[in-house]
């Protein structure tokens, strides 16, 4: 894993999806994209739906790009939303990444201005289950 993502690739790719965000309900669009073991970049967008639970947020977007493109190991994520308050990724999607990431994966965390916070995974979803959890 390198040691200082490209960021800026991230940072573009989140920011040119999040305006295509299915955001009809809430008003609130996010963007986020990941860096994959290939150091392919992928991006997804949160998609609403009318029945609140159905819909997906951005990071399941990108993961499920990563995924239809080959890609099986997250390197790096940025998410990136507007507003006051820091945009991190909600719960669920914290244990989707961690399907896909090593505890020490860089997560940055963006508004307009740029990158406003960085973070690992470990310190989002401490003490996380993943797959080495599960016999295989």
């Amino acid at each position: 894993m390198p040691a200082d993502p490209d960021f800026e690739a991230l940072f573009a790719a989140a920011v040119a999806i999040q305006p295509r965000a299915y955001a009809p309900y809430s008003r609130f669009k996010v963007g986020a994209a990941l860096l994959a073991d290939d150091g392919a970049v992928h991006a997804g967008c949160n998609v609403e739906n009318a029945a609140y639970p159905v819909g997906s947020c951005a990071e399941a977007g990108a993961i499920a790009a990563m995924i239809g493109a080959g890609g099986r190991a997250i390197r790096a994520v940025l998410v990136f939303g507007e507003g006051a308050e820091l945009v991190t990724p909600c719960g669920a999607c914290r244990q989707r990444i961690r399907e896909f990431a090593a505890p020490e994966i860089p997560i940055a965390i963006a508004g307009p201005e740029g990158i406003r916070a960085r973070f690992t995974l470990e310190e989002l979803l401490p003490a996380s289950f993943g797959p080495a959890n599960l016999p295989r």
